[in-house]
């Protein structure tokens, strides 16, 4: 059900053509947006500041996830728009601060589409704006250096990493943002998912990655790291795509958002930018599902705001997301779920993830705490300091804690 939902939302709002609603934007009160500082997200700022009226304010920032939630839990709530994804969205309603969005949807909303509409118990809680999935982004040049295809998998990537470093090409070819919290959990979700494995009792939130599987994943990502910076704990995707720019970094997992503008900005060398490549996401441990998940961005409105300032934070998103936003510039910082979008070459690696055997990250109500538990839990096996088993055991017992906390275990 949850792939059907991300199938529509990608298929079903790509390579139409539209018309614009907005010919200006006019609001009557505040608008202040928290989300990522990513470039598309910076795109999607900038649009909703082109109102007038009223203040239109932005914080996008890489500590989005430390204060949204804190920033709308106030009454009146500091942020009235959060830029969100699966993951956010999931922490936003059980933290209950966000409103339904049928109302405005229906007053404003006549530029957005059906497979937009992001509805949990049948109510609108979200409009997508963008598709998002990690895959492949290599260097073709260093790949025809070595002999070797493009990896399918993950064991031809450390195939392909150790010659590498064998031949003295790079010491440390392979990249990752394995930063300890969130980054470094989602990476042990993907490679979790691509061997086959289930996070929960079917029907329960009984947690059941204490197994073969949880221990095969942590071992391919203790196998990777062998081949990242030292400094892999401290990477984010900011950081591993600097890595990449500079020219130390052959093969990596990368988000599909920041794999556009990869090599776009100064800087970079011209050998980098002529053995950039995307490929698809891989499969590991003989599997057949991709280790990645797909994702969707879009806005939420908070709560515990006037209707005013409701209202006038969906006018100016909506307006940001407006079918005339698309340039040659913006097209290429994200896939746009907007009419009108053309997918670019830089759209192949997302396109492959959203169309193969790619699983949708787990949108239930516990997953966040598993995601914090997994974030927490995981860095004292990635340096070597414990093993995979006493790993799981201590992810398992912090998830076990906060899941009886919320109520979600007896």
């Amino acid at each position: 059900m949850l792939k059907k939902i991300f199938y529509s939302v990608v298929f079903g709002s790509t390579l139409l053509f539209g018309v614009p609603v907005f010919a200006g934007c006019e609001i009557s009160a505040r608008v202040s947006i928290v989300g990522n500082e990513f470039p598309a997200i910076q795109i999607v700022g900038s649009g909703a500041q082109e109102c007038k009226g009223a203040e239109v304010s932005t914080n996008l920032t890489a500590d989005h996830q430390k204060i949204n939630i804190p920033g709308m839990q106030g009454n009146p709530a500091e942020f009235t728009a959060v830029i969100n994804n699966n993951s956010v969205l999931t922490s936003l309603m059980n933290a209950d601060v966000i409103r339904p969005l049928d109302d405005l949807v229906a007053k404003h909303g006549q530029s957005l589409k059906p497979s937009q509409l992001i509805k949990i118990d049948g109510k609108v809680m979200s409009v997508a704006f963008m598709a998002n999935a990690q895959h492949l982004v290599y260097r073709a040049d260093i790949l025809k250096q070595i002999g070797v295809n493009p990896p399918k998998t993950y064991e031809e990537l450390l195939a392909a990493a150790k010659m590498i470093r064998d031949k003295g090409i790079m010491e440390n070819p392979v990249g990752g943002a394995y930063m300890a919290g969130w980054n470094l959990a989602t990476e042990f979700i993907n490679m979790y998912l691509g061997h086959g494995g289930e996070f929960y009792k079917t029907g329960t939130a009984e947690l059941t990655i204490n197994n073969d599987k949880g221990i095969a994943t942590l071992k391919m990502m203790k196998a990777l790291s062998e081949y990242m910076n030292p400094d892999f704990l401290t990477h984010d995707s900011n950081a591993t795509n600097a890595e990449f720019r500079a020219g130390n970094v052959a093969l990596m997992n990368m988000w599909g958002s920041r794999a556009a503008s990869l090599v776009s900005v100064e800087g970079v060398p011209q050998e980098v930018k002529d053995g950039f490549a995307i490929d698809g996401p891989m499969t590991v441990g003989g599997g057949s599902t991709n280790a990645t998940t797909l994702w969707w961005d879009g806005f939420a409105i908070a709560k515990n705001i006037s209707d005013a300032e409701a209202e006038a934070s969906f006018i100016s998103l909506v307006h940001a997301i407006r079918p005339d936003m698309l340039t040659d510039e913006t097209s290429l910082e994200a896939v746009w779920l907007i009419d009108g979008y053309k997918p670019t070459p830089a759209a192949k690696g997302v396109f492959a993830a959203a169309s193969s055997t790619s699983l949708p990250y787990p949108s239930l109500p516990q997953q966040p705490l598993l995601h914090s538990a997994l974030g927490n839990e995981l860095a004292d096996f990635m340096q070597g300091k414990e093993s995979a088993e006493q790993a799981l055991n201590d992810i398992t017992a912090a998830y076990n804690g906060a899941a009886k906390e919320k109520g979600f275990l007896q």
